[in-house]
């Protein structure tokens, strides 16, 4: 598989974490100074955290797909 179709198909499945990436951040994993396993960055700061357990990568990913596209509509 190419990175083209890998790229594609993720920007299918979460459009808005595709496209915020582009001039933002998405930080996953655990560190020993966060409460969460995921967070949307921007050049301001944290716009969204999630929660501090998921159980599984999509579900994650899935919560901060929806945070996106609110936070865009309620600042865009």
């Amino acid at each position: 598989m190419t990175q083209e179709i890998i790229t594609n198909e993720f920007a299918r499945k979460y459009p808005n974490i595709a496209g915020w990436v582009t001039d933002g951040t998405i930080e996953i994993g655990y560190t020993e100074w966060g409460s969460s396993f995921i967070k949307v960055i921007d050049e301001g700061g944290v716009v969204w955290e999630g929660k501090q357990k998921y159980v599984t990568l999509d579900d994650a990913l899935n919560d901060a797909e929806k945070a996106i596209a609110k936070w865009l509509d309620e600042n865009a």
